[in-house]
């Protein structure tokens, strides 16, 4: 394992510690427990919106908070849950007369913890359970997982949010984008979580895992590698089946990388996937391209498709200041 780090164990505090130097003008860090909140606090009587999960997949959910995204968001130590106390905190600090909105990836620490938070508030608030990764089938035990779609969900909740809609509607409008968004990711190589100190699977170079989630676990199969177009073809037809989107229809194209994987080869991804659905008479409206939920190192893409109608694309249009995703301001 290679690596710029000096301790496992001080891994993520330096790492935090880095964020907030860098983006001091957007966000700020409470440590113990750890928290990332807006500098500025929101209005008054505005939602909050809260979301958080392991590490080791920034941008998210960090690189999110900022004007019409997250108000904060709790880092836990890398691909582990943070703790009911990190959420605790950070809902003190930001709730503001509005209620809050946890937005969470369906992971069983996360939802769990998420959960008894929820519980202990005296103040409204809700949950959106993103759950957009069609790897996995509907009935699956646990459901499906969040992947690459919560920036999604994050960013069209957070600009409802910062124009003033109240916790039920920005809660309808998650639950709204999370049914119309699908995910399907594919690894080339896996991850190497620090505390592990080797690759969470083993894969030849003949070989890709398809299906595979965020934190380094396996996909549903493993496959011969294949050409660019076999793999976007594979990808996008699971995804299109799924969503069934029809014709004229606008959608979100989102290629998200996987923290090693050259823009070179997002971009390419993109093409084909963009003349896939072109091909079925779809209209591609927005797009994204880049590392934005990542699994540390994992060489490997995701391709999400979101369907959008005039209010989902008038709130993806509107101004974001964050770390990771800014436009408009």
């Amino acid at each position: 394992m290679k690596k710029f780090i000096n301790a496992i164990d001080t891994l993520l505090d330096e790492s935090l510690l880095g964020f907030s130097k860098a983006h001091a003008d957007i966000i700020q860090l409470n440590t113990q427990p750890h928290f990332v909140r807006r500098i500025n606090p929101p209005k008054p009587g505005k939602v909050a919106l809260i979301s958080g999960g392991g590490s080791g997949h920034e941008p998210l959910h960090i690189g999110f908070v900022g004007h019409g995204m997250l108000d904060a968001a709790c880092p836990g130590q890398i691909f582990t849950s943070p703790t009911p106390d990190q959420m605790l905190a950070a809902v003190q600090a930001v709730e503001n007369g509005g209620g809050v909105l946890f937005i969470v990836k369906n992971y069983a620490g996360d939802v769990m913890n998420f959960e008894i938070v929820g519980e202990m508030l005296e103040c409204q608030n809700a949950t959106v359970l993103v759950s957009d990764d069609v790897a996995l089938p509907k009935a699956h035990s646990t459901g499906r997982r969040g992947v690459a779609g919560t920036l999604i969900v994050e960013k069209i909740v957070g600009a409802a949010a910062e124009k003033g809609a109240d916790l039920a509607t920005c809660k309808t409008l998650g639950d709204k984008v999370n049914n119309a968004t699908a995910s399907m990711g594919v690894a080339l190589s896996s991850c190497t979580v620090p505390a592990l100190g080797k690759p969470t699977f083993n894969i030849s170079d003949t070989e890709m895992e398809m299906g595979v989630g965020i934190h380094g676990e396996r996909g549903r199969e493993t496959l011969k590698l294949s050409s660019a177009t076999d793999i976007v073809e594979h990808l996008a037809s699971i995804i299109d089946e799924e969503l069934k989107p029809k014709k004229g229809q606008p959608v979100l194209l989102h290629v998200n990388g996987f923290g090693a994987t050259p823009l070179m080869e997002l971009y390419l991804i993109y093409d084909l996937a963009a003349k896939f659905w072109e091909k079925h008479g779809i209209t591609i409206a927005r797009s994204l391209v880049g590392n934005y939920t990542t699994s540390i190192d994992m060489a490997g893409c995701s391709i999400t498709l979101s369907v959008l109608d005039e209010e989902l694309l008038k709130l993806w249009d509107a101004p974001v200041h964050t770390a990771a995703l800014r436009w408009g301001c």
